[in-house]
């Protein structure tokens, strides 16, 4: 159960990466096209790093790690909110 909760979560995160960048908001906007094509990759990257690691500690049981995640999950929702709905 823990790793389909994790995976839910990670595939969240990807939502809310895609959300920000689709939302038109002037802080994606005033990025260069080739900037935001590099650090859209290398936050796609990261994002999928640590999305494996979850799964993986998910996979051993450490618990610990997966509030750890979903702490992480939480602060990305918030902020992809955030962004989203221009409060920021």
């Amino acid at each position: 159960m823990a790793l389909i909760i994790t995976f839910l979560m990670g595939m969240g995160n990807f939502a809310c990466h895609q959300a920000v960048i689709a939302s038109g908001h002037r802080m994606v906007t005033q990025i260069p096209p080739r900037t935001l094509r590099i650090a859209r990759a290398s936050s796609l990257t990261l994002e999928f790093i640590i999305l494996c690691g979850a799964l993986y500690a998910a996979k051993a049981g450490a618990m610990h790690w997966i509030w750890l995640y979903g702490g992480y999950f939480l602060i990305n929702l918030t902020a992809a909110w955030s962004i989203v709905t221009r409060r920021i």
